[in-house]
């Protein structure tokens, strides 16, 4: 495994395009904490996003990995770049010819991409820690560590998306062309959902879509806005109620990790029946 990493990291470290990217990502990852910064001033009312309980324990753990799993789109380009530089380059080929297996690559890939979904969440891990402690009206160690799972779940939402980014880039081949492919995916499962919804309701359609890719993935940690106070207050004067289930299902996980079994396998399948 670590020599599979680090013949993978040493093609990354060399291609600038994905060092920037990388960087890029890890820093928009820090600059959640320049959500605080954020000040309105209005009829006289000062208004600061901190203040709002964003930051709060245990839910700061939802609304930052929410707002973190955003940006994954900068490491999938990394991810498809990858794959599309080694058909650019003939590093695959180059690989197998020095006795990598193709086994071994997709395995390196796959390491990879576990890697990437793990640094991920220690970073946020540790920006939420840093701001809960120091935002957060409840410090209360039983506090700070309850709703860990919504980490366990934005690690896998990340090594599932990941892995298809993955198996799109040894499909396609080029990087382009892979995200245009996931783009068109994201349609075409929102053109299902309203199908499904026209001809039934939004709840058997829920239930259908949960079984999909992508909707499994949103499914994992669902949008965190409707669960603050003020918006519910909000709400409530309206006439409107959210009863939204904001659990972290264990089912959900699992339909998640076995899309990305699904991925990575076929990735390899794909790579064995190719010539190269």
């Amino acid at each position: 495994m670590k020599r599979l990493l680090l013949i993978e990291f040493q093609k990354l470290y060399l291609n600038k395009s994905s060092r920037i990217l990388t960087l890029i990502y890890f820093l928009l990852l820090t600059s959640i904490a320049l959500i605080a910064s954020i000040e309105f001033d209005f009829a006289n009312i000062h208004f600061r996003i901190a203040d709002q309980g964003i930051f709060n324990f245990p839910y700061i753990w939802h609304f930052n990995t929410w707002v973190a799993a955003l940006l994954k789109l900068f490491l999938a380009i990394v991810i498809v770049s990858m794959m599309a530089n080694e058909y650019s380059y003939r590093t695959l080929k180059q690989n197998l010819i020095d006795g990598l297996s193709k086994k071994e690559f997709i395995l390196s890939k796959f390491y990879t991409v576990i890697v990437f979904a793990g640094a991920s969440t220690v970073f946020v891990f540790v920006v939420s820690m840093i701001l809960g402690l120091i935002f957060s009206d409840f410090n209360e160690v039983s506090i700070i560590f309850q709703d860990l799972d919504y980490l366990l779940a934005f690690f896998v939402k990340l090594s599932g998306f990941f892995a298809l980014c993955l198996f799109l880039g040894i499909w396609v081949k080029r990087s382009a062309f892979a995200l245009g492919f996931l783009i068109l995916i994201s349609i075409a499962e929102g053109i299902l959902f309203l199908t499904i919804r026209f001809k039934s309701d939004t709840d058997f359609a829920s239930k259908v879509m949960q079984f999909f890719p992508l909707t499994s993935m949103s499914n994992l940690v669902k949008e965190p806005f409707t669960r603050l106070s003020g918006i519910k207050s909000l709400a409530n004067q309206v006439g409107e109620s959210f009863n939204k289930d904001y659990s972290i299902h264990f089912y959900q996980l699992l339909i998640v990790a076995i899309w990305a079994f699904v991925f990575i396998y076929l990735s390899y399948r794909l790579l064995k029946k190719r010539d190269l």
